[in-house]
């Protein structure tokens, strides 16, 4: 059975049916904003951006950026099975996937193709786009950042955009990050925290620490815009 969902043809399949789902959802929700002026004064300086939110709101995710007046934008996706398919479903969002994992760090992870999307990705940030990342991803533990965005910050001197996300109705998957799935002609939030800047000085276990507290207190923070 999962070499099956993993062949080429049902995932390309069950990406266009998991996209088509989204663009439903994502449209037809009323969406609130909290701090959103923080991020059109990023899509308006033209210049690079990391967005960060947690792996459990991707499904949810594109919904936080202005594919018309904001940076063009890539979203960061683990080189693992799964992982195409979610690439596959993102890029029919407007969100082509540069390939790569973030778990033990861009530089270190050579397996997982990490140097390779860490040169990627900065190569994109220089020419001004914007990159989604998942710091928890791809298999956790849920809300605890791994390195590489704090890296990719210091190295890259791009701010940073935390976003919190969420919805309702919706459904949690059984998986490690409790995957949330929206459902069409609902409610949602979004919550901006930023941009912040890495000081050279900084060190990556500190950001990595302060970040992650941040980035849950925006989700929270958009979870009680809705309850």
């Amino acid at each position: 059975m999962k070499a099956l969902f993993r062949s080429t043809a049902v995932q390309a399949t069950l990406a266009f049916l998991l996209a088509a789902y989204l663009k439903l959802c994502i449209s037809t929700i009323r969406w609130r904003h909290e701090n959103r002026e923080v991020a059109e004064r990023v899509w308006d300086a033209k210049g690079p951006v990391i967005v960060c939110f947690w792996h459990s709101r991707i499904s949810i995710s594109p919904a936080c950026w202005d594919l018309k007046r904001a940076q063009e934008p890539r979203a960061l996706i683990s080189l693992s099975p799964d992982g195409e398919f979610i690439a596959r479903a993102v890029s029919r969002l407007g969100f082509p996937a540069i390939r790569g994992s973030s778990t033990k760090g861009y530089a270190k992870d050579k397996a997982k193709g990490g140097a390779a999307a860490f040169r990627d990705v900065l190569k994109w940030l220089k020419g001004g786009g914007g990159i989604a990342i998942t710091p928890d991803g791809p298999r956790g533990p849920a809300e605890q950042m791994a390195e590489g965005a704090a890296l990719l910050a210091k190295v890259s001197k791009a701010p940073v955009l935390l976003v919190g996300l969420a919805c309702t109705p919706s459904s949690k998957l059984g998986t490690w990050d409790e995957a949330v799935i929206p459902r069409p002609f609902g409610k949602g939030a979004i919550v901006w925290d930023g941009p912040i800047l890495a000081a050279d000085e900084a060190d990556l276990d500190s950001l990595r620490a302060h970040w992650a507290e941040r980035l849950s207190a925006a989700t929270a923070r958009a979870e009680a815009l809705l309850a």
